[in-house]
């Protein structure tokens, strides 16, 4: 059996079969099927008499053959990956050879020199010549196909049977080593199943779909790019899969697919809950992007965050002039600075260790780099850090906000764009209260601008939207790391219900707001569909297959509620260029008196007292009302 396995590896290498080997097959077949046509019309002893004439008039005969191959390049592809093309190659060159040939004979009459062969018989050399070609080759490829399923750790069904299921079923067989085997594809329509598709049968995608799978003993499901909406969307078939314990992959693109390239089995990786959360394809003009931040200067603080880093990644694209990237902490900036050495080494790019707070090194930054555009991503976010440190929520977010956006217009800057949260709408909590203190701020601003009270040219705008998957600190990789522990998995209540959307979505929305935008907007982002906790606590388990995992609900954090809002009770909406984006309508505050309350909150959080810093962003943000928070006492003073 080794033995077997080592002329298998062999055989089978890209060095096994040259070009030369193969057309030296090929040429060695088409003179034998001439051999044995030749022998059947004239006998065996006629044959016999005149065999090394004959040999060397089928030699003289190979020439024509050898240019149809040459054409046709029959040896140029891999054998054990033939298809019906190869097949129609080999059938052609022949027809070629077996043309050109005749021509000659017709033309200076090459019987007058060599074995007299008789037109039919040539035409059924032809013929088992070709049959015989393309049954060694299909031969082969069904040997190879054989070997390789037993090699394969998963046996797969593909749900999709047009241009997407059939580029991955392309892929797989060209796959080496293997990790996949096709035994199947899963199709909606009626008219599909039963049929057979490359060699496989083709199952309908109904209650039966589990019991045909473990006939075939598969275990995965690949999703076509094709599909993967309609998968997301069908929960039922997503159950149903998850229930029987039947992974499921898909595609992993950067890009729509174009219904034409090719797809590789290292684009397919395994579903997890990000993609089967229900969302619209989100449409984003970024040509118009590109044309506002190409060869510019752009600064992005908060660089080394979920949002941050998603956003260098994106802006790198467009090809900046330079890139001034900012956040304090250390070791995720190092390695945002390795990813734009290693994918974008002709950007200049400063990667700054510092706090956004410190003023001094905010100037000098501003007047040495002079950036065209900013994207403030930097933030304390945490909700149940903040209700503990207050102050630093005041520091960090109110007044690092207000020393970039005062920097951004002293130096010139052309846009500045503030990423701010759903939190900060009817806050119930530090975190989202200063959120909407630097909105305020920056509205206020870009209106004192405006109205020529404050110098300059920038234009402030805000964009504002909810949880995005997968950031540091969010449910999912906790859920995640307490399932791999084998539960409990923790979920504050049975109700609460948040809006999700991915990273790189979210940036692209960022992106398209800030630079179409014209100042003083808070652009609100179309999260679509809610998602209750405990019903995404829930989908995870049974996606990881652990279903002995349970939920304990623990309570409701300090500041947290149930639910958040996008838009105030007294905020109206206006459309925008994308229909994902809309303009939230709010009152601008006077910039002096704006100065002012956080002149004075800046001096109350720098003495530390938690209460009292808080009884000042209560009085800038009337609508502030605490939720499950020792700071509740100060609504009900004034109540009282």
């Amino acid at each position: 059996m080794n033995i077997l396995k080592r002329i298998y590896d062999w055989f089978f290498s890209r060095q096994a079969t040259p070009y030369w080997l193969v057309l030296v097959f090929d040429c060695i077949t088409v003179v034998a099927a001439n051999l044995i046509v030749y022998t059947i019309y004239n006998g065996a002893t006629a044959t016999a008499r005149v065999f090394w004439d004959l040999v060397a008039t089928l030699l003289v005969y190979l020439i024509p053959y050898i240019v149809g191959f040459k054409l046709m390049k029959t040896y140029a592809g891999i054998i054990r990956y033939a298809s019906f093309i190869d097949l129609y190659r080999i059938g052609t060159a022949n027809a070629i050879g077996i043309f050109i040939l005749e021509a000659l004979r017709l033309t200076i009459g090459l019987d007058r020199w060599f074995v007299t062969i008789h037109f039919r018989e040539l035409v059924f050399g032809w013929l088992l010549a070709t049959f015989a070609m393309c049954m060694v080759r299909i031969f082969i490829k069904f040997v190879y196909d054989v070997i390789r399923s037993r090699e394969a750790h998963r046996r797969v069904f593909i749900y999709g049977t047009k241009a997407g299921g059939l580029a991955i079923a392309k892929s797989i067989r060209m796959e080496t080593p293997a990790r996949f085997h096709l035994r199947g594809f899963v199709s909606d329509s009626d008219d599909m199943p039963g049929h057979f598709l490359q060699g496989v049968r083709v199952y309908h995608n109904d209650k039966n779909l589990i019991a045909a799978m473990r006939k075939e003993r598969v275990t995965t499901l690949i999703v076509s790019p094709l599909k993967a909406e309609r998968f997301t969307a069908d929960t039922a078939m997503a159950d149903m899969l998850f229930n029987a314990g039947i992974s499921v992959y898909s595609v992993n693109l950067a890009q729509p697919w174009d219904g034409r390239s090719d797809i590789s089995t290292s684009q397919l990786h395994e579903v997890e809950i990000e993609d089967l959360l229900p969302r619209n394809e989100i449409q984003v003009d970024l040509k118009a992007v590109e044309e506002l931040l190409h060869g510019r200067r752009i600064l992005i603080t908060g660089s080394a965050g979920s949002i941050g880093a998603e956003m260098v990644r994106q802006v790198a694209q467009w090809e900046p002039s330079e890139l001034l990237l900012i956040d304090q902490a250390e070791t995720p900036q190092h390695d945002i600075r390795l990813m734009m050495a290693r994918d974008y080494p002709d950007i200049k790019v400063q990667a700054i260790v510092a706090s956004i707070t410190d003023k001094s090194l905010m100037e000098y930054l501003f007047e040495n780099h002079r950036p065209e555009y900013v994207f403030h991503a930097a933030a304390y976010k945490h909700v149940p850090m903040m209700e503990d440190n207050p102050s630093e929520a005041v520091l960090n977010n109110v007044i690092g906000t207000k020393v970039i956006a005062d920097m951004a217009v002293k130096y010139g800057v052309k846009k500045f764009v503030m990423i701010s949260t759903d939190k900060a709408v009817n806050p119930t909590n530090v975190m989202g209260c200063s959120k909407r203190v630097c909105e305020i701020y920056v509205q206020a601003l870009d209106h004192a601008i405006k109205e020529g009270t404050v110098a300059g040219e920038t234009q402030f705008v805000t964009t504002r939207f909810g949880n995005v998957l997968g950031s540091n600190g969010s449910v999912i990789p906790l859920f995640k790391e307490q399932i791999r522990k084998g539960g409990p998995v923790t979920v504050t209540h049975p109700e609460i219900i948040r809006f999700f959307m991915l990273i790189p979505e979210a940036c692209k929305l960022v992106l398209e707001a800030g630079t179409m935008g014209h100042g003083g907007e808070i652009f609100v982002f179309d999260m679509g569909k809610p998602v209750r906790i405990a019903d995404l606590a829930r989908r995870m388990i049974q996606l990881s297959g652990a279903h002995n995992v349970e939920i304990q609900f623990t309570g409701l954090r300090d500041g947290e509620k149930l639910y958040e809002e996008v838009l105030s009770d007294e905020e109206h909406t206006m459309p925008t260029f994308n229909s994902k984006i809309k303009i939230a309508q709010v009152r601008v505050q006077d910039y002096a008196e704006v100065c002012r309350q956080i002149e004075e909150l800046q001096s109350v959080a720098l003495r530390f007292d938690n209460m009292a810093t808080v009884a000042v962003m209560k009085a800038i943000v009337p609508e502030y009302k605490s939720k499950n928070s020792i700071y509740e006492q100060l609504d009900n003073q004034e109540q009282a």
